[in-house]
């Protein structure tokens, strides 16, 4: 029994790539049409593009292409083609403003953006592009029923790219090697990070290693440069402490406090 099932499973596989191939060959545009549309209603999306690629120039300018160049484009999006998929259902949207399918393909346009982010450790020009599309989305469509996700989407992605610049930042930090021009460009790449993400979830992290280096800088200075710079750390703590005076670091920046006191006194000591 298991035998014929087997052999007529076969049987049906066989006759069905038969008829593909035989639509794929075909002279005919509206078997090729048929054919597409079952097979993308089946889910073998890699099947049914090849038939849209072949039938879409046919229907240019016909009420039909509308429905096939969605499908097309579709296509593209299900088989995570997103370079591909991208380009045309924002394509779609434009040659199509008022259908009834043109905000699906604004929004999967822009998240076929945002697939093609890439981890924050790489260059995130793709993670711009990708805010770009969603923010233009946003505007475009303040009602739609995907502003909840297209707003998901973009705090991930600012989140990624808040994330590469604090990583950036810090490594000034452990690269720093008692040279002040290094502990001085930590500083500097932390209080623009601050300028630039007021409300980031590195807040925290980002005020310690900005005090950190300004600590180290200050207590390796050279002594004509030291007050002033141990001051500016002083400073930092106060920030650091006033914001976040139950921090898992305290104990640590209090350490960093009194050895900035300690060497602050023998300036005080002499005035």
């Amino acid at each position: 029994m298991k035998k014929i099932v087997y052999i007529l499973l076969l049987a049906i596989t066989l006759s069905s790539c038969s008829e593909y191939q035989k639509a794929l060959k075909s002279e005919d545009v509206k078997t090729k049409v048929d054919m597409a549309t079952k097979q993308y209603e089946k889910g073998k999306f890699s099947k049914a593009e090849k038939l849209f690629k072949q039938v879409i120039p046919k229907y240019r300018g016909k009420p039909q292409a509308e429905r096939l160049m969605f499908m097309s484009a579709m296509c593209s999006y299900q088989m995570k083609d997103y370079h591909v998929s991208s380009y045309h259902l924002e394509r779609f949207e434009n040659t199509y403003p008022k259908s009834d399918k043109a905000e699906e393909a604004s929004f999967l346009s822009a998240k076929s953006y945002y697939e093609l982010s890439p981890v924050y450790s790489k260059e995130q020009r793709e993670t711009i592009e990708a805010l770009e599309k969603l923010q233009l989305f946003v505007n475009k469509y303040p009602d739609s029923e995907y502003l909840a996700e297209a707003n998901l989407l973009i705090r991930e992605l600012d989140f990624k790219l808040e994330k590469k610049a604090f990583e950036i930042a810090k490594q000034y930090n452990k690269i720093a090697y008692f040279e002040s021009s290094d502990y001085e460009a930590a500083i500097k790449a932390f209080d623009n990070f601050l300028v630039d993400n007021p409300g980031t979830s590195f807040r925290e992290e980002a005020m310690f290693y900005r005090l950190d280096s300004a600590y180290k800088l200050g207590v390796n200075s050279v002594k004509s440069k030291k007050q002033e710079r141990l001051n500016i750390a002083m400073g930092y703590y106060n920030a650091f402490h006033k914001y976040y005076p139950n921090s898992e670091r305290t104990e640590e920046v209090n350490q960093m406090k009194e050895e900035m006191q300690t060497q602050l006194q023998q300036f005080n000591t002499k005035s």
